[in-house]
């Protein structure tokens, strides 16, 4: 039921969308689950999931290196830095994490749908 290669592409396109085009992101996540939807060539469901499933990768990747970059500089600043400023980053952000989580799964998972139904082979 999962093609990685829709998965993979789809979160390239997600974590892409939100490193570089924050201020168009729910436009971008609507563009980038219908060509992960349309990838996978499967129905709407097969397209729902596929979408869904990058968009979660996506917003896990993208929160570890928001915050990777965040507690290096912190580092150069003391006390937060290192191991102990990733780990406090980390706990401070994770319902903020779980939120974008839903988020992306949902609307990458909506436009996924359309996207697979497109392009389905049934």
């Amino acid at each position: 039921m999962t093609k990685w290669s829709a998965v993979f592409v789809g979160f390239i396109l997600a974590v892409f969308v939100k490193s570089f085009f924050a201020q168009y992101e729910f436009v971008g996540l609507l563009i980038v689950g219908l060509i992960t939807g349309y990838i996978a060539h499967d129905g709407a469901l097969s397209g729902l999931w596929n979408a869904a499933l990058a968009g979660a990768l996506g917003t896990i990747i993208s929160a570890i290196l928001f915050i990777l970059v965040a507690t290096f500089g912190g580092s150069l600043l003391g006390t937060f830095g290192g191991l102990t400023g990733f780990t406090i980053s980390g706990i401070a952000s994770i319902f903020t994490i779980i939120g974008h989580l839903i988020y992306y799964a949902i609307v990458m998972g909506i436009t996924g749908a359309i996207g697979g139904a497109i392009a389905s082979k049934k």
